[in-house]
């Protein structure tokens, strides 16, 4: 399991050029011109781990299988996208299909890239694409509401539990907030989802910065990593620009190039990083000399819900797991070493897999 995170902003504050980055691939048109990207471009990235190699070397696999992630570039907004203005409904639409937004924020200036508003301004930018979500949740909101209203009037009681969360979210955009703000109760968490509303995803800023500054940020970043706090978001800096360079670059050529820009990785592996922190995700491992494997799981996933990740029969006739921690794998030289040192575990259904746990699952067909 992997996730879908949908790159929004502005036009012309370097969208698709991450996107390309991203993707190592020129499929998003990078042009100097608004809506370049007229339809949203999708592309599947492999999630580097150092361990993955780690765990393979030890156990002489074949093949290196890392787990992925889906990247979406969408369409730069503008103010009044909400009412249809640019492209409109059809982007925010796309939105709802991700499980959280990275919000690029032009950080640069450059008079040869034209800003759509005549000016550099990332919190404000941030703002404008903020309220045009919340402005197409409330609309959303107020259509969905006057349809439950046959329903709950005849006690359907699923109606009124979307109601009562709806007006929850309304009341929350009403005050000036985006939706994820409302503190909703576990037993809501599902039909809370279920709702798709724009505002409920989380929000990870992406902070476009001048080549030189892909290290340090700058003054615009600077401001942004305040607002990102305040709202309990997170943030990244990074160079478009240079991702761009670094993707088309073997590795070894990446690694000397990022070694003279002063970087010590690539902004791909902090915007993975934060996406996983921002999502509350995690992997583990399955490693043998056949392939080595990394699987993306959510954090507080059992044993049983991780074997499912691999395949649904894994799930349905789950009898236990064999685990090894990733440090005692590599300390002890792999998976016999740890046995011997009785470092390999059998663990049962309550079990909570941890981040790098190296699993072996046992079921019944």
């Amino acid at each position: 399991m992997g996730f879908k995170m949908g790159i929004v902003g502005l036009p012309n504050v370097g969208k698709s050029t991450l996107f390309n980055a991203l993707t190592k691939t020129a499929a998003a048109q990078a042009a100097n011109f608004p809506f370049c990207t007229i339809e949203p471009n999708v592309g599947d990235v492999a999630v580097p781990d150092a361990r993955l190699d780690t765990l393979a070397g030890i156990a002489g696999s074949k093949q290196i299988i890392p787990t992925r992630m889906t990247f979406v570039d969408i369409a730069g907004l503008v103010k009044g996208a909400s009412k249809g203005e640019g492209l409109g409904n059809q982007f925010l639409a796309n939105i709802r299909e991700c499980d959280a937004i990275a919000h690029v924020l032009r950080c640069f200036e450059d008079d040869d890239i034209t800003h759509v508003e005549g000016r550099v301004d990332p919190v404000e930018d941030a703002d404008v694409i903020e309220t045009e979500l919340m402005l197409a949740d409330l609309e959303s909101i107020e259509k969905r509401l006057q349809n439950l209203t046959r329903k709950v009037r005849g006690g359907d009681k699923e109606a009124v539990d979307q109601v009562r969360l709806l007006e929850l979210a309304k009341a929350a955009i009403e005050d000036g907030k985006p939706a994820r703000t409302v503190q909703i109760d576990e037993d809501d968490a599902k039909q809370w989802k279920m709702l798709q509303l724009l505002t409920t995803k989380p929000v990870l800023y992406v902070c476009n910065v001048e080549e030189d500054k892909a290290g340090t940020g700058n003054s615009q970043s600077d401001r942004v990593g305040e607002m990102a706090a305040k709202q309990g978001n997170s943030h990244v800096v990074i160079s478009a620009r240079i991702e761009e360079e670094i993707s088309q670059l073997e590795a070894d050529e990446a690694e000397m190039f990022l070694g003279e820009m002063g970087l010590e990785e690539a902004g791909l592996d902090r915007l993975i990083r934060a996406g996983y922190e921002l999502l509350h995700l995690q992997t583990y491992f399955t490693v043998g000399p056949k392939e080595a494997r990394a699987w993306t799981i959510k954090e507080g996933t059992s044993a049983p819900q991780a074997a499912g990740v691999i395949h649904g029969d894994f799930e349905r006739g789950f009898i236990r797991a064999e685990t090894i921690a990733y440090d005692d794998f590599v300390t002890l030289g792999g998976e016999q070493p740890s046995k011997e040192a009785g470092k390999m575990r059998a663990e049962g259904k309550g079990y909570i897999v941890k981040d790098g746990d190296v699993m072996h699952f046992l079921f019944n067909t």
